[in-house]
């Protein structure tokens, strides 16, 4: 699996980036972090939010932070 933080480096990308690597660990998951910080790769994904979070280059949640329970339940269903 592999989990893409979308953002420029911002203090909330950064607590995104934060909040999945700690659901992860949560659930065990042997999973792949990427930050993507190019804005143009980050708008061909179709975001014009920031921070969002891909799961497997599918975009699940744009311009929030999603706490680690909130990230535990997208990769668990």
């Amino acid at each position: 699996m592999k989990i893409q933080i979308l953002g420029t480096g911002c203090p909330k990308c950064k607590q995104l980036a934060a909040n999945a690597a700690e659901a992860t660990k949560g659930l065990g998951l042997d999973c792949e972090i990427e930050k993507v910080t190019d804005i143009n790769d980050i708008m061909a994904m179709g975001v014009m939010m920031t921070p969002a979070l891909a799961v497997d280059g599918v975009v699940k949640s744009t311009g929030k932070v999603l706490s680690p329970e909130n990230i535990k339940k997208m990769l668990h269903a």
